[in-house]
């Protein structure tokens, strides 16, 4: 009888993660609000931006939180950071003409040391402690580690023209969010390499590099007010998660 050996392998764990730091991206100009300022319209009561926060003042692997913003909104957010509490803002920096730029500020007032950090988008307030808990457990064994939706709609590929190309398997798309956390050396190299080239998510840099970047499962409430049609949406998602409370 032929004898089947069975072989085991180990993936090796870095157990070192443990508390992290989160950059905050909220220095964008929120053009597509109509004038006004997303980070700062009231949601159930409360400032989009507060609700965002909150949920990493309150994670227990969240140890510091770095708001990136517009320079002219520095002492609001102080001011805001003041009024709720939030203990874990460590810093409220000025960010810069893109998000990339605005990353990078938040990059250069991290402690020195930091191997790896979150990185947050200050539109999106319902975000869950399951969430960041599994981008922080997926970094033990990744360098890059996202909240990213499974797409339920028919995905097709099409030429400049429209013209359907191909059905692609939706099973295989997935709709990113945030956080995103990544090993921060090399993201840092990432980001020198790619030089002054825009993204719209961190992941996408590190997947140039060819770094290893995983998805961690998201959600449809987990989305981000860009447009004064999600402000119905995210009342009703608010009002929910507070009855929870």
């Amino acid at each position: 009888m032929e004898i089947t050996k069975t072989i085991l392998s180990y993936e090796k764990v870095d157990e070192t993660v443990n508390k992290v730091p989160v950059i905050i991206v909220a220095a964008g100009n929120s053009t597509r609000m109509q004038g006004t300022d997303k980070q700062f319209l009231e949601v159930g009561g409360i400032p989009v931006l507060a609700r965002t926060i909150s949920k990493f003042q309150m994670s227990d692997v969240v140890k510091s939180i770095i708001v990136v913003t517009k320079e002219s909104d520095i002492l609001k957010i102080q001011n805001l950071c003041e009024q709720y509490s939030f203990s874990k803002v460590s810093d409220i920096v000025a960010g810069g003409q893109t998000r990339t730029l605005s990353v990078k500020c938040g990059l250069s007032v991290l402690e020195k040391g930091e191997k790896y950090v979150l990185i947050h988008d200050g539109g999106r307030p319902f975000v869950t402690k399951k969430m960041i808990d599994d981008v922080v457990k997926a970094l033990r064994t990744s360098d890059c580690a996202i909240i990213a939706k499974q797409s339920t709609d028919t995905v097709k590929m099409t030429d400049k023209e429209a013209t359907i190309l191909k059905t692609i398997d939706r099973k295989t798309i997935y709709l990113a969010q945030t956080p995103q956390g990544v090993n921060v050396n090399k993201f840092k190299f990432a980001l020198n390499s790619v030089k002054d080239e825009e993204y719209t998510d961190d992941a996408s840099i590190m997947e140039k590099m060819g770094y290893k970047c995983v998805v961690c499962e998201g959600s449809a409430t987990n989305i981000k007010i860009t447009t004064p049609n999600d402000i119905a949406v995210a009342s009703a998602i608010a009002q929910a998660e507070d009855n929870e409370l």
